[in-house]
């Protein structure tokens, strides 16, 4: 599909959990000093001990209550209810994304999650969010060498060199459990071996927990999100994330299904242990998000439509569903086609998508809300309580809008309209939510296809949408 690009270039990356190009930070303390030399904390990719990371934790709510009664001092005397709000929320969120650059490790990973609604954020919001989010990709420094060398002996034995001839200490890509290193192996061919950093499962849970008690917080930033699901949900992934055997399975299974894509390319796995896993390398000169940055709108437009089918293509050609849709995981080739990378995480649907979604949306586009309501109410989407069809389309019509045109143009605007359409308590929308439920079977479908249309909105992208559900949803388009 070769496409011009006007993206910089920049250096190859690869399977890597990674956020944007170059090289990226980890996020993990390390057992020891093993490196040979004294360490400070500064130089550790994590802030300080676990008890220091919860007690920078522990001070939000305080600061959080302080803010509350602070503004409602300022609604006492006269000040407008929605310049208090988002006053609040400015303040909560500038202390937020404070504490979470400090914390790392499941810190990033959560911000990541979330980095894909950043188009939903007012503007006031999401331009502090992308910097604080930038930081703490590149706060903290990579393994030492000497880590990386024990990580590698440790794996693949002590002659480890014998296998992989070349290896590039310095990494290509990290993030929250791993970094990838470029290097050659036994066959002259070129890969990526990702390593995961030692004692990322307990750092990461660790502060995921600590963060799931602060739902009250992040809620503030966007009413309505239910912070304590999508933190429950991270927590079952990144168990997954840390199986690189089960990660493997999914990125051979994709590669599989996806051979031959006019769209998308997925990198081979050739070997792996419990904590490295070996790739094909995936040359790249940008990503998604450099996409997003800069751009033109037939680059936004035609990666925006590999992007989305790519999504909707996987559970019924592999089983799986891509669960980590950031844009840094989907890499601009000089041929033009998108390299997929990151396959830790994964829902497994054995069948596909549920055919319920389909019929569901279908009858939406059809004007059909009494269906609509029976079908929510069966799938148990509905709290108890009946729903109007009328109030049902009135809070669904403007969302399923891009089902029903030929061609939709996404844009941050669109979606922060309805976000502020949804979550403001004086508006129907809210009072209509709070009545609705996301069964946990659909839980991770739903946060994937929210963050694909973030990325959508992040992009500006023009896409065939409604084609693209046709051919790939079960049940749209019988």
């Amino acid at each position: 599909m070769g496409r011009c690009l006007s993206v910089p270039v920049t250096r190859g990356l690869t399977a890597a959990d990674v956020s944007r190009s170059g090289p990226r930070v980890a996020a993990i303390s390390y057992p020891g000093n093993v490196s040979g030399r004294d360490e400070s904390d500064d130089e550790r990719p994590l802030s300080g001990n676990p008890i220091a990371r919860g007690a920078r934790l522990a001070s939000l709510p305080a600061s959080f209550a302080a803010r509350t009664t602070w503004g409602l001092g300022k609604r006492m005397v006269g000040a407008p209810a929605q310049a208090v709000l988002t006053d609040v929320q400015r303040r909560t969120a500038d202390q937020i994304f404070s504490v979470l650059g400090q914390l790392k490790g499941g810190a990033m990973k959560f911000g990541q999650a979330l980095s894909v609604f950043e188009a939903a954020l007012p503007d006031e919001l999401a331009g502090p969010y992308r910097d604080a989010l930038t930081k703490l990709q590149d706060a903290a420094p990579p393994m030492p060498a000497s880590t990386v060398h024990r990580v590698m002996a440790a794996e693949f034995g002590p002659r480890w060199r014998d296998r992989f001839p070349v290896f590039e200490d310095h990494p290509a890509a990290a993030a929250s459990i791993g970094q990838v290193h470029r290097a050659t192996y036994e066959d002259g061919s070129d890969i990526a071996v990702k390593l995961q950093y030692p004692g990322a499962g307990e750092a990461l849970m660790s502060d995921l927990r600590q963060i799931a008690r602060l739902a009250r917080l992040f809620g503030v930033l966007a009413p309505g999100m239910d912070v304590k699901s999508l933190v429950a949900e991270l927590r079952e992934r990144v168990a997954e994330e840390l199986d690189y055997s089960l990660e493997a399975a999914a990125q051979d299974a994709f590669a599989i299904g996806f051979a031959d894509d006019p769209y998308v390319v997925i990198p081979r796995t050739i070997t792996h242990t419990e904590h490295a896993l070996v790739s094909t390398w995936i040359d790249s000169i940008g990503s998604l998000a450099d996409i997003i940055d800069h751009g033109s709108h037939q680059e936004r437009d035609d990666y925006g439509e590999a992007f989305v089918r790519f999504l909707f293509a996987g559970p019924a050609r592999v089983g799986l569903l891509h669960a980590d849709p950031h844009p840094g995981n989907f890499r601009i080739r000089e041929d033009g086609l998108l390299g997929v990378v990151d396959y830790g995480a994964v829902a497994r649907l054995p069948d596909g998508l549920p055919d319920t979604i389909g019929r569901l949306l279908r009858a939406a586009v059809d004007g059909d809300y009494g269906t609509v309501v029976d079908g929510l109410r069966d799938e148990g989407f509905l709290r108890g309580a009946d729903l109007d069809p009328e109030i049902m389309e009135r809070y669904l019509a403007p969302l399923v809008e891009p089902a029903r045109q030929q061609s939709f143009t996404f844009s941050r605007s669109w979606l922060r309209s309805q976000g502020q359409r949804l979550s403001r308590p004086d508006a129907e929308g809210f009072g209509t939510a709070r009545q609705l439920n996301i069964p946990r079977e659909y839980l991770l479908i739903h946060r994937v296809w929210m963050g694909g249309v973030g990325v959508l909105c992040q992009l500006g992208a023009t896409a065939p949408f409604r084609e693209i559900l046709a051919e790939s949803l079960p049940g749209f388009d019988d």
